[in-house]
């Protein structure tokens, strides 16, 4: 589904229109304030101006030693603050104008001291844009004291300036010299922590040592390996030597040692001799025989003595079968090699487990080291951080001692105030033009509020978008539309007979060509009975009904104008007829039509209201009406109803139900939109046939579009009705376009 674009162009004409009908009150408020404009210039004294200029880039004293200082450097605190716009608020300061009011003993008019607040009005400090400088400006009746303020603030805000930063250099120094002592406790306190810590923890360099501790961890790795392995071969070399001898590390140690031994070695040669002979005679005797018994017994002392050597050797109550002793030289020999293959594979041994322990003290040492270095970095931090505060300290102390000794500000004057010669304030032409310019745009304002207020339909066009319905005819307004008659207490106006009183007028031609517009609708049915009637009372519909019916009769038709509106008729007072008798007499049987009509200009004939009724809707919603309506059509060419306004009447819609259709009257700025809209629902809810819209008393210079026009000398009132002199006076406002 497409959106519909709606485009509003700008309506100059519009615009234009709106001056052109509030003229009167938007040129009261232009004279006005003109007037006051002209009124302020005349009474508007000479004011002068003295400038001068603060330059804000310091060079100190202190920059020139080599220490750096920012006391009283200008430095944004916020993301959107300005320091020059900071430092401007301080010269405009009530302290900084009190204080000139002061030195230069001014005083008002009274001989009074003048009131600071005065120096402020009327001084004006602004940053020069894309630059570190401060416009001081001054205006004051005296161009001398204008030049004098201006240097003055200048001198006193600098003096100012150099004691602010004077006392914020002391109070630095003070604060600082107060600090200094507990930071030189607080350095040694760290210095001695962090010595401690190193004694205790024998640390020399952390990060050294941890590097050693892998490599040595890495080294004695492969010693282990090393030792493992000659381990396993001498093991091995053991094992077999000690399957050869069938003999234990224990009795092989006591085997070697005996063998060494010579008193062993003398008893088991004399104890294998006497075996040998016991031997060799047990070959020849018996053994109870007394050699073998004397063998045995030497056999015996001999083994004793054998066994007390071994023990002398030995140191223990070892027992060592004989049969060990009594080696070869190749067992004695794979002995003292077993011996000695298994004091290896201890020393091994040894080596290994000492090899272990000091492998696990260095990984015990290195697993510390994390810890260590943690807590020697934090105790570094604390000792540098204190040393790095308390140097700090002692830097900015002789910043602040050359800060406090210094007399040169952050600013400095680089113009100063001149005594002013020419006038600053605004000219009294320069009021007139303000006064002139504001006042146009005040009385367009006005005129264009006045003109919102009012709620009125103010032109054609906005009738036309309002009711929607075509515009049949464009009726011009006069400068004198009516004449004054008085009806009873009432002060009522009488409509024209334009045909009648001036034919030659534009507004005649005007009805002329509504009534052509009337005939030329196209309609399947031809249109006989109209009814007139308007939006809100005083429209002008009864001057309408009265102009077309003349109209239509001069054309050759034969019309009957009937005056409907029996609340408030006019149409006798147009026609100066009686309303003794008419359509109200009809309606009740009274009388006949053909008795009340009046012929008032050829081919046409106007029927009254008659006696105003009680209640005129009960005679007009009825059959004898609608069956007047219909024998008028047929006797008629044209009937007109002229009818009450739709203003809570129903008088209109029920009439124009009877007729072929409803004539309605507008009258721009006569009725207010919320009556017209009313009215045009009124006749939707109604089911009414509403041919068209005749606009009344149209202001053609207030209206944007053109329907008519004419020039001056065109159109005279060549036959002046002589019988009627008053209405003879009556001219044409304005010149119509005919479009």
């Amino acid at each position: 589904m497409e959106v519909p674009e709606y485009s509003e162009e700008i309506d100059f004409q519009k615009y234009w229109l709106v001056l052109k009908r509030r003229w009167l009150p938007a040129m009261g408020v232009f004279g006005i304030l003109f007037l006051l404009a002209t009124l302020a210039a005349s009474r508007q004294k000479p004011v002068y101006q003295a400038e001068g200029k603060l330059l804000f880039k310091p060079d100190r004293p202190s920059e020139l030693t080599g220490l750096k200082n920012n006391i009283g450097e200008l430095a944004s605190i916020g993301e959107k603050s300005d320091p020059l716009s900071t430092e401007a608020q301080i010269i405009a300061s009530h302290s900084i104008a009190q204080e000139t009011v002061k030195v230069l003993n001014l005083r008002d008019k009274k001989g009074k001291p003048l009131d600071p607040k005065a120096i402020v009005g009327g001084l004006k400090v602004k940053p020069v844009t894309g630059t570190d400088l401060l416009q001081i400006t001054y205006q004051d009746a005296d161009p001398k004291v204008a030049a004098a303020v201006v240097n003055k603030i200048m001198d006193v805000y600098i003096a100012n300036n150099v004691l602010n930063n004077q006392a914020k250099a002391k109070a630095a120094r003070l604060f600082i010299s107060k600090q200094l002592p507990s930071l030189e406790t607080t350095v040694r306190q760290a210095d001695a922590a962090l010595r401690q810590f190193k004694e205790e923890n024998q640390v020399v360099a952390l990060s050294e040592e941890a590097s050693t501790a892998v490599q040595a961890i890495s080294a004695i790795n492969g010693q282990i390996s090393q030792t493992q392995a000659q381990l396993a071969n001498i093991t091995a070399q053991s094992e077999s030597v000690r399957n050869q001898l069938g003999l234990n590390q224990e009795e092989a140690v006591a085997v070697a040692s005996l063998s060494q031994s010579p008193g062993v070695k003398e008893v088991l040669t004399e104890l294998q001799k006497v075996q040998t002979q016991l031997a060799g005679e047990r070959r020849r005797f018996l053994d109870t025989a007394p050699p073998i018994v004397s063998l045995k017994r030497k056999e015996a002392e001999l083994s004793a003595l054998l066994q007390e050597r071994v023990y002398q050797v030995l140191g223990s109550q070892q027992n060592v079968p004989i049969k060990n002793l009594q080696l070869g030289d190749l067992k004695q020999g794979l002995t003292v090699n077993f011996v000695q293959l298994e004091g290896q594979r201890s020393g091994l041994a040894n080596q290994l487990t000492v090899l272990y322990n000091i492998k696990e003290n260095y990984k015990n040492r290195a697993k510390s080291l994390p810890k260590l270095e943690q807590t020697q970095r934090e105790l570094q931090r604390r000792v540098e951080a204190s040393q790095t505060t308390y140097e700090t300290l002692l830097n900015k102390l002789q910043e602040a001692q050359v800060a406090e000794n210094q007399t040169v500000g952050n600013a400095r004057i680089i113009e100063t105030a001149l005594i002013p010669e020419k006038n600053a304030g605004p000219g009294k032409k320069k009021y007139l033009i303000a006064g002139g310019i504001v006042g146009i745009m005040l009385a367009i304002a006005t005129a264009f509020l006045l003109d919102l207020i009012d709620r009125s339909v103010k032109s054609v066009k906005e009738a036309k978008e309002l009711f929607g319905y075509t515009l049949l005819g464009v009726i011009p307004a006069l400068s004198k539309s009516a004449k004054s008659v008085h009806i009873g207490n009432l002060d009522r106006t009488v409509p024209n007979v334009f045909a009648r009183d001036f034919p030659y007028s534009p507004i005649n031609e005007a009805y002329q060509m509504l009534q052509a517009n009337l005939k030329f609708l196209s309609s399947d049915k031809e249109i006989k009975a109209i009814v007139v009637t308007s939006s809100v009372p005083k429209e002008g519909k009864s001057e309408v009904s009265a102009n077309l019916a003349v109209a239509m009769s001069q054309v050759g038709r034969r019309v009957l104008l009937v005056d409907a509106d029996m609340r408030h008729p006019s149409q006798h007072h147009i026609w100066e007829l009686t309303n003794l008798v008419g359509l109200s007499n009809i309606l009740v049987g009274e009388a006949e039509f053909t008795e009340v009509l009046r012929e008032v200009m050829p081919k046409l004939d106007v029927l009254t209201s008659g006696v105003i009724p009680p209640n005129p809707v009960a005679l007009l919603d009825s059959k004898r009406m609608a069956s007047l309506i219909e024998t008028f059509s047929n006797i008629y060419d044209f009937v007109i109803v002229d009818t009450p306004p739709l203003a809570g009447i129903a008088d209109a819609p029920i009439l124009g139900k009877m007729a072929d259709g409803i004539l309605l009257v507008v009258r721009p700025r006569g009725v207010d939109f919320p009556d017209a809209k009313g009215a045009k629902e009124f006749l939707g809810r109604s089911g009414q046939n509403v041919l068209g819209l005749v606009a009344n008393g149209v202001m053609i210079k207030n209206e944007p579009d053109s329907y008519f026009y004419y020039t001056k000398g065109q159109y005279k009132d060549k036959e002046p009705n002589s019988a009627n002199p008053k209405k003879a006076k009556f001219g044409i406002n304005s010149e119509v376009k005919r479009s």
